[in-house]
């Protein structure tokens, strides 16, 4: 999926201006190969071939079907109090039979659709975890939001979440750093009494912004590969929508009424309870060692990826440590020697800290695995390809429609990838002769891409368990936030392309 302007096989296209629209669009052709980096996707595996051959799809509707099957799952979920694990898999193939998947097939694609969300999550998740309940527990975390109270002050702390956050989620995929920063935003809910929401929305819609808009995150990666766009340039214009977007959204959404009056507490088991004294706590350098360390070691590989090609035991190195497990892994590592036999702490407590983060994991893993069994089901069972075919004959603008079959992608199948990488192929013929910078089309493609999250988004549910919000609120806050940060996006992006125009770039 990693693509950039050094790996461009095929210069960008000729910019002319209102040629004729081809009558039936070209499919992508395949993105230039790199190495793999799994630090850049949450699934880098090779999967199975969809088994569209085998599938009968059935006459419903298709979008029809999601619609509904949504809304049968939010039934189950609040009306009939169904454990969420329980619903989405019932769901999940309730849907796998109306579109016609065999029966005999469901099995495996439920299988497939979960083993592929956990295997690529578990790692991430689990390890992250562990390393803040360690930190949490040895006062290191408590350590760091004291100094961020510090720098900013109580009145500031959404600021300081809004600039951890984008300055780590430039390079950093969303569930990764969400899990290294959420540690800190629950320590500062619970020294200060904030809020959980006041104080961490603004870090995930931070993160969102980030891992939705920037390469070098899988989906825009991806689509300038599909593109020929300049990954440097796609980056550079990025920010002039992502940072301004995104801490607008996020210094805004926490104080509307509908937000500010829900109150969710701090999920039990993943923060330590205990408040330390000044003297108890490790030293601020060797917290923000260990805090910062997996950015560094993910962050280097990133930036050696855009910036180098080709293949050598040193960059293989570099990609090996810079994978979001094996930093993660290392980092825990380091976070058990650090903050426990440095400081006087047995290895029985620091033992005890893991198991306990583990446990706590536990059902929000089984939740996210569900999800990516419901998302695998509606990619199997058709719904992509419909949509495809739908908007093959659509005339309007190309940034519109790339964004625009993005959204829908987005809606219908929950997953930012699929999204970005079907659109940018609907839409690619259109861009030879359109005139718009390949660069502008692949942020387009990338701010619809985040619209709508919900019940089918694997990462709605890491949003929900870890705000303890229940499938309504986690809807009226995270699918809200999402939409206006698409239509924002979009906005931009229009802004952007004139922008480039008048100036003749």
């Amino acid at each position: 999926m990693c693509g950039s302007a050094a790996g461009r096989t095929q210069p960008p296209p000729t910019r002319t201006r209102n040629p004729p629209r081809p009558a039936h669009p070209a499919p992508a052709p395949a993105p230039p190969t790199r190495r793999s980096h799994p630090h850049l996707a949450p699934n880098r595996r090779s999967h199975p071939a969809p088994r569209a051959q085998t599938v009968q799809r059935g006459t419903a509707m298709p979008l029809l079907v999601v619609g509904i099957s949504v809304l049968i799952l939010l039934l189950l979920m609040t009306r009939l109090k169904l454990n969420g694990f329980a619903a989405l898999l019932l769901v999940a193939i309730g849907v796998a039979v109306v579109r016609g998947i065999p029966v005999a097939d469901i099995p495996d694609v439920l299988s497939t659709g979960i083993g592929d969300q956990i295997g690529d999550t578990m790692l991430t998740i689990g390890l992250g975890a562990m390393v803040g309940r360690v930190m949490g527990d040895s006062g290191a975390a408590q350590r760091i939001a004291s100094k961020l109270l510090d720098a900013f002050g109580p009145r500031w702390v959404q600021v300081a979440m809004v600039v951890t956050s984008m300055l780590i989620g430039v390079t950093m995929f969303y569930e990764v750093a969400f899990i290294i920063i959420v540690p800190i935003a629950f320590t500062l809910v619970r020294v200060t009494g904030a809020n959980l929401l006041w104080v961490g929305l603004p870090m995930s819609i931070a993160l969102s912004t980030m891992h939705s808009f920037l390469p070098p995150h899988p989906g825009p990666t991806a689509v300038a590969a599909t593109f020929h766009a300049s990954v440097g340039h796609t980056l550079f214009y990025g920010l002039f929508i992502a940072v301004p977007a995104g801490a607008l959204i996020a210094l805004a959404w926490p104080r509307l009424p509908f937000i500010r009056r829900m109150n969710p507490s701090i999920p039990k088991g993943l923060v330590s309870e205990r408040e330390f004294a000044d003297e108890e706590m490790p030293g601020m350098g060797w917290s923000l060692f260990v805090a910062l360390f997996p950015v560094v070691l993910i962050a280097g590989a990133a930036v050696t990826d855009m910036a180098t090609s080709g293949e050598s035991p040193f960059l293989n190195f570099v990609a090996f440590i810079g994978s979001a497990p094996i930093a993660l892994m290392l980092t825990l590592l380091l976070a058990i020697w650090a903050f426990g036999p440095r400081i006087g702490r047995s290895m029985e407590e620091v033992s005890a800290s893991c198991t306990s983060a583990a446990k706590a994991m536990a059902m929000i893993l089984l939740v996210i695995g569900a999800g990516g069994a419901f998302k695998n089901v509606l990619v199997e069972g058709g719904i992509s390809d419909y949509i495809k075919d739908a908007t093959d004959g659509w005339s309007i603008s190309p940034i519109i429609l790339a964004w625009l079959i993005a959204v829908i992608l987005r809606v219908a199948l929950g997953s930012a990838t699929v999204a970005v990488v079907t659109a940018s192929g609907v839409v690619l013929p259109l861009l030879a002769g359109s005139g718009v910078h390949p660069e502008i089309m692949v942020l387009a493609v990338s701010c619809g891409s985040i619209a709508f999250s919900h019940v089918n988004d694997p990462g709605f549910w890491l949003f929900k368990e870890y705000f303890n919000l229940s499938v309504i609120e986690a809807i009226k806050v995270r699918t809200t936030y999402t939409t206006v940060l698409a239509i924002i996006g979009l906005g931009g992006v229009l802004a952007l392309e004139w922008a480039l125009d008048v100036l003749s770039l």
